[in-house]
C-alpha cells in the first residue's frame, strides 16, 4: 500500500517514511497520511449486493445465491447488526469492499463441527472474543464466575469459553487446517504482547502465539482489515504484511537493513527513545523478551511503559519482542479515521437489530444501546486503569453533524420501541467531540500519555462549541422529545466550558449525571492519572448552580475504585469519610480489576510505577493491594454504611489507630453497635440486610452506583 508523508526540511526522515511508513517523530513533521478507506477497487463478489443480515446458516447463504463465504467471522457475542457491535462493523465494512461475509456467533466450542456450519471460507477466519475480553466478561474482580452475560440472548451466562480467542482459533484450525486465522477485537488487541493475566496470576505469551494465528489486527481495525483482506484475496497469506499499520505478526528475525533501539537494556535510562542518530534508516524498538518479563518485574514494567509511549501514530516506532526463537513484531499504530471515513463506517447498511435467529429474545447490551448514538471514538484522558486508549487511541475521531443527525432520524423511523428519547449521544467520553490538539505538527511529535494530566495541555483545544451546537440540532430533529447524555462526562475538561455545563444541565440530564473522580486522595489519583478532587468540586459548583438556575433537582453520580495500586488503607478511610460528609451511599462498588496491558495492571503485577522512568534499581515503587482480605476491606470502606461491613471496619480502624472514628456521632464513620442478624457476611459475601442504620444517616441521603446501571430506590432511614 503506497502512503505519503508530509515533511518540512527533513529529507532523511521523508526517505524513511517512504520506505517504512513511519515519520519517527521528527520535529516539524506532520502526521502520516493513509489510503482512503473506501478507495479500494471492490472485490468481484460485490455483484451479490447487500445482505439483509450477514448469514449465520447455509440456508441464508443459499437464499443470497452464495456458494461460499470469503470471510467467516467467529465471535463470542450474539450477532446484533448495529454499529455498536464490533462484528457488525467489520462484517458490513468487508461487505462494502465486495466480500461475502458470514458470521458464526457464540458457537459450541467443545468440537470443530459448529465451525464448519458455513463451509470453508475462501480467504480466512476472523476471530474475536466479542465486545469484551472473555475473562472480564466471565469473572468478577474477585475471580468469581459471573452468571449472566449482557451480550447473550436472555442474558444467559456460560455461552462463551474462557480465553475465547484462543479456543475459537484452535477450533477453526481443527475445522479447516489450511485456512488462515486473523485475530481482532479487544481481547486480542489488549493481549498483543506478553502480558500479565490476572486470572492465572502469571505472564502469558502474546495471544498471536498462543492462538497460533497468522495475523492480529489491533486497535481501530478498519484500515488494516481492508488492506489485509484485499491482499489475501490477491496473493494469499504467504506474503509480507509488515508495512501495514496496526498488525501483530510473528517473524523469524529482524530484517536486514533495520536498526534496533534497545529498550530491553534496563541499565540504560534511554529506554530506546533517542532517535536522532537513527533517522537515516528504518528502526525497530526492542522490548524486553517474553522470557525477561516473565521473571523480571522491572523488565515487565519497562515493556509496559515503552509500549504506551509508542502509541502516537505520528511518531511511534514498530516494536519487536522475542518469544524464544521467534520475534513478535508490532507495526506502528493505525492512522485515525477521518470524519468522512467515520461517517462511511457508521452509515453502512446495518439492519439495526439482532439476527432473526434469536426469535425476539432480549439481548441486554442491545436493549441498552438501541436508541443511542456514537458520535466519536478515542480518549486522550489516558487513565492508567482504562483500556480505551490502548484500543481506540488518544486522537479523537469524530463523525460529522449530518451523519449523526441522519442516524437519529434512522432510529426514529426504524428502531422498534422508540418513544422519542435518545438514550445517549456520546462515546467513550461524553464531551471530547471534535476536541484535539491545536497544531497537527505538535500532535505528531507529542509523547505525553495524557492531554489532561497532570494539567490540561496548553496545546489542547478545549472548546465545547461544536458539541453544544450538535446537542441543539439533535434536540430539534422532528419526533425527538429528549436527548440524554449517559456517557461519562470528563469533568476537568467540562469546567473549561461553563456554557457546556449549562447546556448539559438544562437539556440533557435525567435526574443524575455520571462522572468519575475515582478517588479523593493524591496517592491513588496520581497513579490513575486522574485530576485532584478539586476539579470535581469545581464541576459540582457549576453543575449545582446551573441546576438551581434551571429550577431542577439533579444529582451527580460519582464513580470510585477500591484497591487501585497506590491506595493505602488510610486513603480508603479518608475516601469513606468524604463520602459520609457528602451523604453518598454506594449501592454497588467497583474493585480494581487488572485488565490486560493497562498501566495500572503493570503496577499491580510489578510494584513498579511505569508512569516514571524504569531503570534497574532506580525505579519508582508502588504499593499494591493484592490480598483478597485487603481488597475486600477497601471495598468495605466504600460501603461504610452497610451493617455487614461494620465489624471488619471497626477491626481495621482499631488497627490503624483510628478508634476515634467508631461511635454513634455524626463525626464517626461506623457505630459501636451492631444490628441483630447482621455482620456475619462481610464485603464480598454480602447478604441483604434488614438491620438499622446509624442515626446520622438522615432520610434522603443519596444512594449511588459506581457502574452504569439504574439507581435503586432510596431506603427509608430511621430519623434521628
Amino acid at each position: 500500500m503506497r502512503q505519503d508523508a508530509v515533511a518540512r526540511g527533513f529529507h532523511a526522515a521523508l526517505a524513511v517514511w517512504l520506505r517504512t511508513g513511519t515519520t519517527m517523530g521528527t520535529p516539524g513533521t506532520a502526521a502520516p497520511e493513509a489510503r482512503p478507506l473506501f478507495g479500494y477497487r471492490k472485490h468481484w463478489a460485490q455483484r451479490f449486493g447487500t445482505a439483509p443480515f450477514l448469514p449465520m446458516s447455509r440456508a441464508e447463504m443459499d437464499a443470497l445465491g452464495w456458494d461460499s463465504c470469503d470471510v467467516i467471522l467467529v465471535t463470542g457475542d450474539a450477532y446484533v447488526d448495529h454499529p455498536s457491535f464490533g462484528m457488525a462493523i467489520i462484517g458490513r465494512l468487508l461487505e462494502a469492499q465486495g466480500f461475502r461475509v458470514g458470521i458464526i456467533a457464540q458457537p459450541d466450542w467443545q468440537g470443530a463441527d459448529p465451525f464448519k456450519a458455513l463451509g470453508k471460507p475462501n480467504l480466512y477466519f476472523g476471530v474475536t472474543g466479542g465486545n469484551m475480553d472473555s475473562m472480564v466478561n466471565r469473572y468478577t474482580s474477585d475471580r468469581r464466575l459471573r452468571h449472566n452475560d449482557s451480550y447473550t440472548p436472555g442474558g444467559e451466562g456460560g455461552r462463551r469459553p474462557d480465553r475465547a480467542v484462543i479456543v475459537y482459533a484452535q477450533r477453526c484450525r481443527e475445522a479447516y487446517p489450511d485456512i488462515p486465522v486473523v485475530l481482532g477485537g479487544i481481547e486480542a488487541s489488549l493481549r498483543r504482547i506478553a502480558h500479565y493475566d490476572y486470572w492465572s496470576d502469571k505472564v502469558r505469551r502474546s495471544i498471536v502465539i498462543d492462538a497460533k494465528a497468522d495475523l492480529l489486527i489491533y486497535g481501530n481495525a478498519e484500515r488494516a482489515l481492508v488492506e489485509v483482506t484485499h491482499r489475501i484475496a490477491r496473493a494469499g497469506i504467504r506474503q509480507d504484511f509488515s508495512d501495514i499499520r496496526g498488525l501483530a505478526l510473528v517473524r523469524s528475525g529482524v530484517p536486514d537493513g533495520w536498526c534496533e533501539a534497545h529498550a530491553d537494556d534496563l541499565d540504560d535510562p534511554d529506554e530506546g527513545v533517542r532517535r536522532k542518530e537513527r533517522q537515516d534508516q528504518p528502526t525497530v524498538l526492542r522490548l524486553p523478551s517474553f522470557e525477561q518479563v516473565s521473571t523480571d518485574r522491572e523488565a515487565y514494567a519497562r515493556a509496559s511503559r515503552v509500549l504506551h509511549k509508542e502509541s502516537n501514530p505520528g511518531n511511534a516506532l514498530p516494536l519487536v519482542q522475542a518469544h524464544g526463537n521467534r520475534e513478535l513484531w508490532l507495526t506502528e499504530p493505525p492512522i485515525p479515521l477521518s470524519t468522512a471515513e467515520m461517517d462511511g463506517v457508521y452509515e453502512l447498511p446495518y439492519a439495526r437489530a439482532p439476527h432473526p435467529a434469536y426469535q425476539g429474545k432480549k439481548i441486554p447490551a442491545w436493549e441498552m444501546i438501541r436508541h443511542s448514538v456514537t458520535i466519536m471514538r478515542g480518549c486522550f484522558g489516558g487513565c492508567s486503569f482504562c483500556s480505551i486508549t490502548e484500543h481506540e487511541g488518544r486522537i479523537i475521531q469524530s463523525r460529522s453533524e449530518g451523519s449523526i443527525l441522519k442516524e437519529i432520524e434512522t432510529i426514529r423511523d426504524r428502531t422498534e420501541g422508540f418513544t422519542g428519547i435518545i438514550s445517549d449521544i456520546g462515546g467513550p467520553t461524553a464531551n471530547m467531540y471534535r476536541i484535539g490538539c491545536k497544531d497537527k505538527e505538535t500532535e505528531a511529535i507529542c509523547r505525553r500519555p495524557s492531554c489532561v494530566f497532570p494539567d490540561i495541555c496548553k496545546n489542547l483545544n478545549t472548546s465545547h462549541e461544536a458539541l453544544i451546537q450538535l446537542y441543539r440540532k439533535a434536540r430539534a430533529v422532528p419526533g425527538v422529545k429528549k436527548v440524554m447524555v449517559a456517557s461519562g462526562v470528563r469533568y476537568d475538561l467540562a469546567v473549561e466550558s461553563p456554557a457546556y455545563v449549562k447546556e448539559l444541565v438544562e437539556h440533557h440530564v435525567g435526574g443524575y449525571l455520571k462522572i468519575a473522580p475515582e478517588h479523593t486522595e493524591e496517592g491513588p489519583l496520581s497513579k490513575m492519572m486522574k485530576p485532584g478532587i478539586g476539579s470535581y468540586d469545581a464541576f459540582k459548583a457549576l453543575f449545582d448552580a446551573a441546576a438551581k438556575k434551571a429550577g431542577k433537582q439533579y444529582f451527580l453520580i460519582p464513580y470510585f475504585i477500591a484497591a487501585h495500586p497506590g491506595t493505602t488503607d488510610e486513603d480508603m478511610m479518608h475516601l469513606a469519610l468524604w463520602l459520609k460528609k457528602n451523604r453518598y451511599r454506594a449501592d454497588q462498588v467497583q474493585t480494581f480489576l487488572p485488565s490486560p496491558m493497562a498501566l495500572s495492571t503493570a503496577m499491580y503485577h510489578t510494584g513498579v510505577n511505569p508512569l516514571k522512568p524504569v531503570r534497574r534499581g532506580a525505579s519508582d515503587p508502588v504499593e499494591t493491594v493484592r490480598g483478597l482480605r485487603q481488597r475486600r476491606l477497601h471495598k468495605a470502606f466504600l460501603r461504610y454504611h452497610d451493617p455487614e461491613n461494620w465489624p471488619v471496619l471497626r477491626e481495621a480502624l482499631k488497627a490503624m489507630g483510628r478508634a476515634d472514628l467508631i461511635g454513634p456521632g455524626k463525626h464517626h464513620l461506623v457505630p459501636n453497635w451492631q444490628p441483630a442478624g447482621t455482620g456475619s457476611a462481610g464485603e464480598g459475601r454480602r447478604v441483604r440486610s434488614k438491620g438499622q442504620f446509624p442515626k446520622d444517616m438522615k432520610a434522603g441521603s443519596r444512594p449511588f452506583l459506581t457502574k452504569g446501571v439504574p439507581i435503586k430506590p432510596s431506603r427509608r432511614l430511621r430519623p434521628d
